[in-house]
């Protein structure tokens, strides 16, 4: 058997982690139908089909599960290789909005480590105004914030839709006030929600202010709350009771991408960074 073209199994790995062919053409800075054809030309040398593909899912084959801790080894023994004579490792600074990371950031972790192990990266949680003010001054390489309307750059990753998010068994009893969780009042989300529930003379009552999604997360999935947040980084198993209590429906957000860096290899890890959260919105 001919070697193994890398790129070929770097786009495998990348289509397993991230469970989308757009979502690692992205990483690649490709098409999807170069990364379909990588993996084609993978899969008729292998003999082995590593991908089962519907309209809306991309998941490993047996075979391809098989393949895969061989293939990563392969590839990282690989990178060892064209990195032998490189210790400089390059730092990322990058800031993000509490509402745009939540219980997934382990596994974009994770991922990012795979594809970038070479960088290190900072990362700083904060409001989105706090994270663009850190931004302007030259602190960070880049942020990921909610879209300020006062300001119209940077690039769209993808918009969140908001909810209501409470646990399943979320008690409230009618004519006292909605029990809220949130962060503090500088929060553009809270505003927003506050605002909509006055709007609709609907009572309220703050019990729990949070440092950032996941400690309000833990104050909703304990029941002890309802809470605006983005339905991607809501508490698994939280659900959406805004249209059985009558909230009024929350305003989507776009996710903005701001970039002060033109170092490769840090372009690079934002790359799989911003793909690895696409995915998790699929």
């Amino acid at each position: 058997m001919r070697p193994l073209d890398t790129d070929a199994v770097q786009a495998f790995l990348l289509v397993a982690d991230l469970k989308s062919f757009t979502r690692a053409a992205e990483v690649m800075e490709t098409t999807q139908s170069v990364v379909s054809i990588k993996i084609k030309k993978l899969e008729t040398q292998l003999g082995r089909r590593l991908f089962e593909r519907t309209p809306r899912l991309v998941r490993l084959s047996a075979d391809g599960g098989a393949f895969l801790e061989p293939a990563r080894a392969l590839l990282e023994a690989h990178q060892r290789a064209i990195n032998s004579f490189t210790v400089e490792q390059r730092r990322l600074i990058v800031g993000i909005s509490h509402h745009v990371v939540g219980a997934e950031l382990p596994a974009l972790l994770k991922r990012l480590g795979r594809v970038e192990p070479q960088v290190v990266l900072e990362l700083q949680v904060a409001t989105s105004r706090d994270v663009l003010d850190q931004f302007d001054s030259g602190v960070l390489d880049a942020a990921l914030v909610l879209r300020n309307e006062d300001r119209r750059d940077g690039e769209t990753i993808l918009e969140e839709t908001f909810g209501w998010m409470a646990a399943p068994d979320f008690e409230h009893r009618p004519g006292d006030p909605l029990r809220l969780a949130a962060q503090s009042e500088t929060c553009s989300v809270r505003t927003t929600a506050t605002a909509l529930l006055d709007a609709r003379g609907i009572a309220w009552t703050e019990v729990f202010v949070g440092g950032g999604v996941a400690t309000i997360g833990a104050a909703v999935s304990a029941g002890l709350a309802v809470a605006a947040l983005s339905r991607r980084v809501a508490p698994a198993g939280t659900i959406d009771i805004g249209p059985s209590l009558g909230l009024p429906p929350l305003p989507s957000g776009d996710v903005v991408l701001y970039v002060n860096t033109t170092d490769n290899n840090a372009r690079s890890a934002l790359r799989t960074l911003v793909a690895a959260m696409r995915s998790t919105a699929l």
